[in-house]
């Protein structure tokens, strides 16, 4: 059976290379790649409808339409959509896209391969919040709502073992995750990042679709948005590459 159509994206990452005059530096590299849509998922990590931080809310909210633009194409063209709004599960009991992530048959994923896992560029050890709330509750109820779901088509889990499972039998190799929040989430949930990383999964960051918990009031006091870049590029050093959500409009074909 032919894979039909692909994903040709452009992955940035970063590699330390000694350069002519034998000092270590950190090089970016791009490199284009394709991957069968049909073999490839979306997962949408926390976009919740509200936020503890007003900050983190208001970019939330700037940021739902654009995802949901990017995952209408994308569905089109067979890439699935993996709905992942943590510890919200109980809103989507009994819908179908529930079922499906819960009756995929359990698959035991391998032996975690043992990765580096360097220290964060950025301290969110007060939270996070640029706009000062204190302390962390629980805001969210449900996925934005501006964001999508297909029923027919699409799965919702905040469970690493069931989207495993889902992946397994749909033959899906390559995971593009999307979201928030990049050093935390994004990275630390049990569907995010390192975890996919050890159980060998292909694992992409879309970059302009996700942002981090950073207060500039902490170290290394830098705007919000250079925190986020400084988290992305870590995440290319160390994890896996990033795309622009631009590749995955123009070049899913």
């Amino acid at each position: 059976m032919k894979d039909g159509k692909k994903l040709h994206l452009n992955l940035r990452s970063f590699v330390l290379r000694e350069d002519a005059h034998g000092y270590n530096r950190w090089e970016r590299v791009t490199t284009r790649k394709s991957f069968p849509c049909r073999k490839s998922a979306i997962l949408i990590c926390d976009m919740w409808d509200r936020h503890w931080s007003r900050g983190a809310s208001e970019r939330i909210n700037q940021m739902a339409p654009r995802v949901n633009e990017v995952i209408k194409v994308a569905r089109r063209k067979g890439v699935r959509i993996i709905h992942s709004p943590s510890e919200t599960m109980d809103f989507y009991a009994g819908t179908p896209a529930r079922r499906r992530m819960i009756e995929a048959p359990y698959v035991a994923p391998p032996p975690p391969i043992e990765h580096v896992d360097p220290p964060l560029p950025v301290d969110a050890s007060d939270g996070g919040s640029d706009t000062g709330e204190k302390p962390w509750y629980r805001a969210w109820s449900r996925q934005h709502p501006a964001i999508e779901i297909d029923q027919e088509k699409d799965g919702i889990s905040d469970d690493g073992q069931e989207i495993y499972n889902f992946m397994q039998k749909e033959d899906i190799k390559n995971l593009i995750i999307m979201g928030v929040h990049t050093n935390m989430c994004v990275l630390e949930r049990s569907f995010g990042i390192k975890q996919m990383v050890r159980w060998k999964i292909n694992v992409i960051l879309v970059r302009d679709l996700t942002d981090a918990m950073y207060n500039p009031a902490m170290p290394p006091y830098v705007s919000h948005e250079e925190g986020t870049r400084l988290v992305v590029e870590y995440i290319e050093k160390f994890w896996c590459p990033s795309i622009l959500s631009r590749d995955l409009v123009s070049d899913c074909q």
